[in-house]
């Protein structure tokens, strides 16, 4: 699904596009593969509870089967989402392109399947952020934010962190959580290189703000 064309650049400030009980699922019910699930170009677009899933149980699920690289991408500026679901894509769950963004609770599980380390790495980095702000973004703000991992298919496979943002004051990231379910793998910080571990001696990382 897409919102606006690529290189959206009206305002709509006035009359923005809402999006509300949008849901995504690839594989589950059959195989379904996917690069990305939704984009956002539009400028002033607000999301309600969304649920973008590459799917984790059900008929057609599998590293190589339901191939799906990232749940959202956000393009567009002053983009606002309320209740944002994305959970198990392959690469990074969320990408934040654009300025201005808000994101008021958001809900993630990593991938459960990734085969070896060496099957999710993102260029030298172990495992890909669940929520990542580019490094051209000046200005951001995320409160209430998780992301999980459970890595049952090799729980040897670490994730390096789940939040990524540019150090920049504009971009402020409030209340998060890091959860090792079960001690079933690793997020080695919460966000960038603060806070955590999530591990098989610390299942829960907490981090009140960054920066």
């Amino acid at each position: 699904m897409e919102i606006g064309p690529q290189g959206a650049s009206a305002s709509h400030a006035a009359n923005p596009t809402s999006l509300h009980d949008v849901y995504f699922r690839v594989g589950g019910a059959a195989v379904g593969k996917a690069t990305t699930s939704l984009v956002v170009n539009s400028d002033h677009v607000i999301g309600d509870h969304m649920w973008i899933w590459r799917g984790d149980h059900g008929s057609g699920i599998g590293w190589n089967t339901n191939t799906a690289d990232t749940g959202l991408v956000v393009n567009g500026d002053d983009v606002t989402m309320y209740g944002l679901f994305v959970e198990h894509y392959q690469k990074h769950q969320t990408i934040w392109n654009g300025n201005g963004g808000r994101t008021y609770f958001y809900q993630n599980e990593m991938p459960y399947d990734p085969p070896t380390q060496a099957a999710w790495m993102n260029g030298s980095t172990q495992g890909y952020a669940a929520y990542k702000v580019s490094d051209s973004v000046t200005s951001h703000q995320a409160y209430g934010l998780g992301s999980y991992c459970f890595f049952h298919a090799n729980p040897s496979v670490t994730a390096e962190h789940a939040f990524e943002m540019p150090n920049r004051p504009e971009v402020r990231f409030r209340n998060m959580v890091t959860v090792s379910l079960g001690g079933t793998g690793a997020i080695r910080h919460v966000i960038n290189d603060r806070g955590g571990p999530s591990n098989s001696s610390t299942n829960v990382a907490n981090l009140v703000s960054y920066p």
